[in-house]
């Protein structure tokens, strides 16, 4: 036979909730209080005041209690608590009834404050040493009822007797305040010490077991249920539907459906909710007809219910019948149906109907604003979402924390910090920043608006922290550079909590960005071992991993392992466009055709990018025009500023510049860039300051078009100008981002800073690097600062490439074995210098030098790079 531990040994809860009292707790009230003890109307007591004086008169009386019962009755609580305490004062002695009336009027006025002092009173008295049913109970339903389940617990525990009451209310109390496994052992516990279950503690039991959920239990739960005889009993087998749906035995739940012999509205409502929460939507329909068939007149939850699967089916037209339908009902006035039209129709893109259920709404809510405002989010209508929300605010009604995390994700869509930012003061002085649903959408909003510290500042004052919390935090360090933090976060948030496959994407991602091959592996390894690694988007984050890291032999075994979309075929053809690798890009998407993937825009961008950096012109035009009649694609800004780049590096200039007056759209900064680009690598300054006087019309704040119209004046020797670029980035606020490098070593990324003087080893660094630059000299290879470049040519490598490869690579020969090749990552791109040195380098120490800069993939090998000096 199974042992229980008494009461007082059981584990008690440290944390308390408001729990639903259970239906018998009814009984309690005044009405049978008043019945039982049948007290005479007080004739002689009087409020003055001088209040004091004029209770202990009264108190003079022949019953002291009786008056204080007598004050209980009249709802009188301030009075009652005056006089118990001048009672006290006097040292009258309080009669059991007289604290029961006075717990009860507590509950009934929810007054905790004024509940806890009366039990103090309780608790020193001799009434506490040997506390009887009657005041127990009492004071269990009222502890319960404050969700103080720490003093229902001492005062359960000091019962010398229960009975079934006693039990109900503190299963009850446990169930709701979530400790579901306190609350079922203590029905165990229940049963044997021989107390019977009644309909009141079967609801309760078998509710705890679908919030677990623990179907084992609630079929133990439902056999006793037969023991008992309750199997006719109506509530207590709509609570066993309900558990069965919440533990998705829906099976199960309708065969205890279909035995009933009388079933009420909530029988139904139980069954169709449960299909659909389960996601067996037509079977949940078809049951609603059965019900309307029966007939059985369906309530608000029936018909919110059904909406709701219309909304999870996608069927549009399925929901504009229920919406007919719900019209001629006599809830067809209610705002919960019209939130719910609106919900639906917003989930199948019918903005429209919404907008009308919107309009018909006569008493809006903040369910009714929020549901508007999230339906416009959901269709990507962001702006229209903050002017609703502005709508709302001019009403007068205040948002809840749904509504402000809904908001800020416009906002963040929109990067409106100002919105965010008075959200975020509106959160405050709400309280709503406590919710974790406000402060993760915080986070996200500061994150792509750039303002990472702030980010960090509201994820480190979120107190629970859950899954969306450290994936907001990972992808926001990493979309603002902070890679490395994105991987000092994750490694935390693995000793705290486990990781889901949306947060090993975001991490790989910033794996991919430095070029931590290593860690990228380990966390491939992690996300196989615990299931994940074929989850949604993870197979092609772990092959862009690889691929990033110039691991192409890894990025194919990734490939063949897992199911070959486009998106698959489209990092693979990225990545061989980065390398400038235009045959074998090529022949990637012939055997992407051939194994019947129909390519989309991505994949024509990356075929497109590929030719351009292989100078294979032809080709990329007969891929254009594929694109256009073949695949019916239409081309966008991307595709033709690939055709521009291909076109203005293969020399033809004057075509390109044609290409774009051509277009069927406005040329956007990227077209221009791409003609920029193409006249500084044939150093055309007329045409050049052409595309940039275009580009800077649209577009002032993008560093690299600075950097590109630079780069086309020095090598044009026009240093005037140069000097007249960086005056414009000085005006418009233009700061180039430090040149950073990394180079992975011995499972650990390092990472390397433009003039980076406070490395362990930059003295060894700095010493190979000088040995490299004199044999330079000696082979007649000038190093930057002895060529005949001047000091404002150096000046210029410096501030945009910064040379931080140098170190990286010099660090790598090192530290590493002999033969072994050196991969680094750069977030700028590589000067010519730079790539002069790399070159000599690789073909000096004989080993292979992979460098990613911020453009694209550079191989050395024996002297040579795999871009053939292009643009350089």
């Amino acid at each position: 036979m199974a042992t229980f531990a008494e009461p007082s040994q059981l584990h008690a809860p440290q944390r308390c909730h408001h729990p639903i009292i259970p239906t018998n707790f009814i009984n309690s009230k005044f009405k049978t209080f008043t019945s039982t003890y049948n007290f005479k109307p007080l004739k002689h007591f009087r409020i003055s005041n001088s209040f004091t004086a004029t209770i202990t008169c009264s108190i003079s009386g022949n019953n002291p209690n009786y008056d204080l019962c007598q004050l209980c009755l009249t709802g009188n609580l301030e009075s009652a608590m005056s006089y118990l305490d001048t009672m006290h004062e006097l040292q009258i002695s309080v009669e059991e009834e007289s604290y029961i009336a006075l717990v009860r009027l507590c509950e009934w006025k929810r007054a905790r404050k004024e509940g806890s002092k009366v039990y103090s009173y309780v608790n020193k008295s001799i009434i506490m040493t040997h506390l009887s049913l009657k005041l127990g109970n009492t004071l269990l339903s009222m502890f319960v009822r404050f969700g103080n389940l720490v003093d229902a617990w001492y005062v359960f525990g000091k019962m010398t007797e229960r009975n079934l009451f006693s039990w109900n209310v503190l299963v009850g109390g446990y169930a709701k305040g979530g400790f579901f496994d306190e609350a079922l052992n203590l029905y165990d516990r229940m049963l044997w010490v021989g107390v019977r279950p009644d309909v009141y503690t079967f609801p309760c039991v078998l509710r705890t077991c679908g919030g677990v959920p623990d179907l084992v239990k609630g079929r133990e739960v439902h056999v006793h249920v037969l023991r008992f005889g309750f199997e006719s009993d109506v509530d207590v087998i709509n609570a066993l539907i309900t558990m069965y749906v919440k533990c998705a035995d829906v099976v199960t739940a309708r065969l205890v459906f279909d035995k009933m012999t009388y079933r009420d509205r909530i029988s139904w409502n139980a069954m169709i909710a449960g299909y659909f929460e389960n996601g067996e939507c037509l079977e949940g329909l078809r049951l609603f007809c059965r019900m309307i068939e029966h007939p059985v007149e369906p309530d608000l939850m029936t018909l919110t219910s059904v909406i709701s699967a219309c909304e999870l089916m996608g069927d549009e037209r399925l929901g504009k019948e229920i919406h007919g339908y719900v019209m001629r009902t006599e809830f067809s006035r209610e705002p919960s149906v019209y939130n719910s039209l609106v919900q639906m129709y917003s989930s199948v893109g019918l903005v429209e109907e919404a907008e009308k259920a919107f309009s018909q709404t006569e008493c809006r809510d903040v369910v009714s604003w929020t549901a508007m405002i999230s339906g416009y989010e959901n269709n990507l209508m962001h702006q229209k979402a903050l002017e609703t929300y502005k709508m709302m605010e001019a009403e007068g009604v205040v948002p809840d924390e749904i509504t402000i995390a809904v908001v800020l994700s416009a906002c963040s869509c929109l990067c409106d910090l100002d919105m965010g930012t008075k959200l975020h003061e509106v959160a405050k002085k709400t309280g709503l920043i406590f919710y974790v649903i406000v402060a993760n959408t915080l986070v996200d909003m500061y994150a792509k608006c750039k303002c990472i510290d702030k980010a960090l500042e509201v994820f480190n004052s979120i107190r629970d922290k859950n899954i969306i919390s450290w994936t907001s935090i990972i992808l926001g360090l990493r979309i603002n550079n902070r890679c490395f933090d994105a991987l000092f976060f994750f490694k935390e948030m693995m000793r705290k909590q486990k990781p889901n496959s949306v947060t090993l994407v975001c991490v790989l991602s910033a794996c991919a960005r430095i070029g931590a091959l290593t860690s990228g592996k380990e966390i491939h390894a992690h996300a196989f071992r615990t299931g994940v690694s074929y989850d949604g988007f993870m197979p092609n984050a772990i092959l862009d991993m690889y691929v990033r890291c110039g691991r192409m032999e890894y990025a194919w075994k990734q490939f063949f392992s897992c199911d070959q979309d486009v998106s698959t075929w489209n990092i693979l053809l990225t990545g061989y466009a980065e390398r400038g690798k235009g045959t074998l890009a090529t022949e990637l998407f012939q055997k992407m055709v051939e194994s019947n993937v129909v390519p989309d825009e991505v994949t024509f961008i990356s075929i497109l990018c590929a030719c351009s950096r292989s100078g294979m012109v032809g080709e990329a035009l007969e891929y254009f025009d594929s694109m256009k009649y073949k695949y019916s694609i239409k081309p966008n800004l991307k595709h033709y500023a690939c055709m521009v780049d291909l076109l203005g590096r293969a020399g033809k200039l004057e075509e390109a510049y044609g290409f774009i007056q051509k277009m069927p759209m406005k040329p956007d900064p990227a077209v221009w860039g791409a003609l920029l680009n193409a006249c500084r690598i044939h150093r055309c300054v007329e045409l050049g300051e052409l595309a940039a006087k275009n580009i800077f019309q649209d577009d002032t704040t993008s560093v690299g078009y600075y950097i590109l119209l630079s780069n086309l004046y020095a090598d044009s020797n026009l240093w005037d100008k140069v000097a007249q670029v960086r005056k414009m980035m000085r005006q418009n606020g233009i700061i180039v981002d430090p040149g950073c490098s990394w180079v992975e070593n011995k499972d650990t990324v390092h990472a390397f800073l433009s003039g980076d003087n406070f490395h362990p080893q930059i003295k060894e660094i700095n010493a190979l690097l000088e040995r490299f630059y004199e044999k330079m000299k000696e082979d007649d290879i000038q190093r930057l600062e002895s060529s005949r470049m001047d000091i404002m040519e150096a000046s210029k490598a410096d501030i945009f490439c910064g040379h931080s490869e140098r170190f990286a690579i010099t660090f790598g020969l090192i530290n590493s074995a002999p033969g072994m090749p050196i991969r680094v990552t750069k977030n700028l791109y590589m000067c010519q210098s730079c790539h002069d040195t790399v070159k000599f380098i690789s073909k000096e120490v004989r080993r292979e030098i992979s460098v990613r800069d911020a453009e694209r993939f550079h191989h050395f090998k024996g002297g040579i790079c795999s871009c053939m000096d292009e643009g350089y």
